[in-house]
């Protein structure tokens, strides 16, 4: 089905909701489904149009649920398929369109299947749907290739067979609990169409995939090799995944009530991420060029250009993003000297100067909200919250900071729980008779960046998103899907979308002077005299000849 021009997913603003991190409805430090329902108001009052959830499924949480052991029924901590179903129906009911996510490139070794595997001989049917493979060397003591996992070291595991003798390497891309699923395998497939069906009868709305681009692998599991070509890796990007999305599209278009498929695809070319986006395949994925960019004028300008190019050929709306659950969170890194994100290099403990991050993701909340297509937001984003860079060492609970040696801290600085009211930890995420404290602990200083503290208060972040949300929902989402490119001086981005709106970014040190307009309709910070301060944005309405430098 070709992508609708008016559909709902082309311009929506979509709040993440990292579960475990986002509201504790129970007392047991842990945020839940209880707590997702009790906050819809404060969702719906700021103005997204739609949720995306990090997986809520049963999982032994080796990966923080991302190792999935039953896809079709909620672990008991975050609370039971009955309040799931009721939190879908709440979420429609406030205006609220709700995606869930979907964790196909592996399970967790306690998922049944892999337990089968585990238990049955050598060469058996039930180790098929998983990558079981020998070793190399002289007794099999080599893993089978020089793959290695995303969150550090080899990525094979050797199992140990019932007898005690050493069996054959199976393969994890993650963590040694998160086994790789055989996509080559018919009932892998088959088993993955009936869980999209199993949700979308429940009226979740889409599917946001996790590692879209990994499912498949190059047929013989060949050697990374010393030198390898980031577009051309054997363990994603391969044909085979086209054909798995082109029959999830079928079975979804036959669902009413326009539901989608947001793809987690991280890719090096702007090409191959296109593929992803034709119209029998996903309707969208994320955009993380733009979350990885500096905080610098020319790149900034050369990935909005190169994402709009490679959007336009495919019909598909683009996204996004500024910060996810994976990433340092942006107030951070735009408050460092290196500003740009790199998942291989996290730069953690970098000087930070914290008020010019602000400042600067103020400037870039205006600046995503600004552009033609899809929005994300991170949870906490509308805060203002900064990476939690000093949670003390024995408490970090990210796989990464084992997996890696201890060199690398992981993620849980982004994943911190949310703090909506009061002076003290734990800032109303939990109720206030709760026994147990938050999974992981909160810094004192939130207390000036709780949803209280900001409600109400103008210059507050907070207030900015609802303001620049609203605007976005009735104004923006009506403009063209194209940009034009507004000449506002050296060390600024600006554009204009349709007759008359404009955003105007300020990158140089100095102030500079707006183009002629008859309207400021937000500012990230004060606008004096017609000058614009350094790391500022603006939306302006323009005069008939405010576009004259076009």
């Amino acid at each position: 089905m070709p992508h609708s021009p008016a559909a709902w997913w082309r311009t929506a603003s979509i709040y993440q909701i990292y579960v475990r991190s986002f509201a504790d409805g129970n007392g047991d430090g842990i945020g839940d489904v209880a707590g997702i329902r009790e906050r819809l108001p404060y969702l719906r009052d700021l103005g997204v149009d739609a949720l995306w959830l990090t997986p809520w499924y049963v999982s032994p949480m080796a990966d923080a649920g991302y190792d999935v052991a039953d896809y079709r029924d909620i672990d008991p901590i975050f609370g039971t398929l009955a309040e799931a179903e009721a939190l879908i129906g709440e979420a429609h009911e406030n205006g609220l369109r709700l995606i869930v996510d979907l964790v196909p490139n592996h399970c967790s070794d306690r998922h049944p299947w892999f337990r089968e595997a585990l238990a049955a001989a050598p060469g058996s049917a039930a180790r098929e749907r998983f990558w079981f493979v020998p070793g190399r060397g002289e007794h099999g003591e080599l893993p089978p290739n020089d793959w290695q996992s995303y969150f550090g070291g080899p990525a094979w595991t050797r199992v140990t067979e019932a007898d005690g003798s050493p069996g054959p390497w199976y393969l994890h891309m993650f963590a040694p609990q998160q086994p790789d699923l055989n996509w080559e395998h018919p009932q892998v497939r088959e088993e993955f169409e009936d869980i999209l069906r199993f949700w979308l009868d429940r009226g979740v709305d889409g599917f946001r995939i996790d590692v879209a681009h990994g499912l498949t692998k190059k047929p013989g599991l060949p050697d990374v090799g010393p030198d390898p070509d980031p577009a051309d890796l054997p363990y994603q990007d391969t044909d085979g995944v086209h054909a798995i999305y082109r029959s999830w599209r079928a079975i979804i278009d036959a669902y009413e009530g326009e539901r989608v498929f947001v793809g987690e695809v991280w890719l090096p070319t702007p090409s191959q991420f296109a593929r992803y986006l034709r119209p029998d395949e996903l309707h969208s994925a994320f955009n993380f060029e733009f979350l990885c960019c500096a905080w610098e004028p020319g790149p900034i300008r050369e990935v909005i250009e190169q994402t709009l190019a490679a959007h336009a050929p495919v019909g598909a709306p683009p996204t996004w993003v500024l910060s996810n659950h994976d990433t340092i969170r942006h107030v951070t890194r735009y408050g460092r000297q290196e500003t740009g994100f790199d998942m291989g290099n996290k730069r953690h403990g970098a000087p930070t100067d914290l008020d010019l991050g602000l400042r600067r993701a103020r400037a870039a909340a205006l600046l995503t909200l600004a552009l033609p297509g899809g929005v994300y937001v991170y949870q906490g984003d509308e805060l203002g919250l900064a990476e939690v860079e000093d949670i003390p060492d024995d408490l970090l609970q990210d796989p990464t900071w084992e997996r890696s040696g201890h060199t690398d801290r992981g993620r849980d600085g982004c994943r911190v729980p949310l703090p909506w009211n009061g002076e003290h930890p734990p800032f109303g995420f939990s109720p206030p008779d709760a026994a147990t404290e938050p999974w992981l602990p909160q810094p004192l200083a939130w207390k000036d960046t709780t949803v209280e503290a900001q409600t109400g208060e103008p210059s507050s972040m907070l207030s900015l998103y609802r303001a620049a949300l609203v605007l976005r929902r009735t104004d923006l989402t009506r403009l063209p899907e194209t940009v034009s490119w507004l000449d506002a001086g050296p060390g600024t981005v600006a554009f204009v979308r349709g007759d008359g709106f404009a955003c105007v970014v300020n990158f140089s040190e100095a102030p500079i002077e707006l183009p002629a307009h008859h309207g400021v309709l937000l500012a990230s910070g004060p606008v004096v005299d017609g000058l614009l301060p350094s790391d500022t944005c603006v939306w302006l309405r323009l005069t008939p000849g405010g576009t004259d430098d076009l």
